[in-house]
């Protein structure tokens, strides 16, 4: 009997860390500083200082990094390829493998506050 208790435990914990993990990312919510502070340190070199996907490191990439900006295409990208991407590079999900991965230098909840903090360069009129 305890350990079925300590099953359904466990089984209600797991479901609760997924609801947390995969939890939509609102961009009208600022992100907290280390968001930003990760922007800047990790990707601002190549998706720029406004997230236009114009860093100076962009130059030499083919393609070209992502334009936060465009709403039209981040409002199609769901949250699970940005934190994917982000977690495991560009070549994760098809894309250039000069995204590089960053998911043995950020946790979990610094890439979903990344999210967060990239999906704020979109400003709708």
């Amino acid at each position: 009997m305890r350990s079925v208790a300590m099953m359904i435990g466990s089984l209600v914990f797991a479901g609760s860390l997924m609801v947390i993990w995969t939890a939509p990312v609102r961009a009208d919510e600022p992100a907290p500083a280390p968001a930003k502070e990760n922007y800047e340190r990790f990707c601002q070199k190549c998706h720029g200082e406004q997230g236009k996907g114009d860093g100076p490191g962009a130059a030499m990439l083919n393609p070209k990094p992502r334009d936060y900006t465009d709403c039209t295409v981040m409002q199609n990208k769901k949250d699970e390829e940005l934190i994917k991407v982000i977690t495991d590079g560009g070549e994760s999900i098809g894309m250039s493998a000069d995204m590089q991965p960053w998911g043995g230098t950020l946790s979990a909840e610094e890439i979903k506050q990344l999210v967060k903090y990239v999906r704020g360069f979109c400003k709708q009129p």
